[in-house]
């Protein structure tokens, strides 16, 4: 049986911290564009499908033979909009159209310019190699809830976020390695993606990201970090 891959790239309209990220400017490209060529270059993909209401986006790539480019409903083009729900939405869509079902489901977030196309291939090997339900990319984190970051409670008292019952921790190095989620890559086996919505499954992977790559612009102060590595 053939196994048949999808890449959706999600672009609604509208931003709280970057006004119009998904097309924003970067190095004389359009933001989107940078996650679209990795998509492509990668070669690992079926469908390459863009799901937007954003005009600029529906006009530049319409005519666009590589991709497969589908108007985004309003009901799904809100600030309350589940983006699962979105790439759902484009997967069932291409498949009546083509009259054949997708196995493997991936979703390329376009804030995350700095991801490599490597990236994205050794996500699927782990993904494949382990026989995951789904997979999710993540940065190893600065900070760690066992040893630097704390909480005040409902008695306004300050605490450890995160505590070792048999030991305590003295050390950076010896706290648990805890992670960012990304939001660069997620992968998913067609069948979880539309099982239930929420993403820890029996069988959930990471694939772990260095920090420069794993920037998602959600800021202006993310945007001018992205522009500073870009430009190194």
């Amino acid at each position: 049986m053939k196994i048949i891959k999808y890449c959706i790239i999600c672009a609604r309209a509208g931003s709280k911290g970057v006004k119009n990220k998904n097309i924003v400017k970067l190095n004389n490209k359009l933001l989107i564009d940078y996650t679209i060529e990795n998509a492509l270059k990668s070669k690992l993909f079926d469908k390459v499908i863009i799901t937007t209401d954003i005009k600029k986006i529906l006009k530049k790539y319409k005519s666009y033979k590589k991709l497969i480019i589908l108007k985004r409903r309003k009901k799904l083009s809100n600030d309350t909009s589940e983006k699962i729900l979105s790439i759902r939405d484009a997967v069932l869509r291409v498949e009546n159209t083509t009259r054949e079902k997708s196995s493997i489901v991936f979703d390329l977030d376009i804030t995350s310019p700095l991801r490599k196309i490597i990236d994205i291939k050794k996500a699927f090997k782990i993904f494949n190699k382990k026989n995951l339900d789904n997979l999710f990319s993540v940065n190893e984190s600065r900070k760690n809830p066992y040893f630097n970051m704390v909480e005040i409670t409902k008695e306004n008292k300050v605490k450890k976020i995160k505590k070792l019952q048999l030991t305590s921790i003295v050390r950076r190095q010896d706290a648990p390695k805890v992670f960012d989620m990304n939001a660069s890559i997620y992968i998913w086996k067609r069948k979880i993606l539309f099982s239930k919505n929420y993403l820890f499954r029996k069988k959930t992977g990471i694939y772990i990201m260095p920090f420069k790559r794993s920037i998602d612009i959600d800021s202006k102060d993310d945007l001018s970090l992205v522009k500073h590595f870009k430009n190194k």
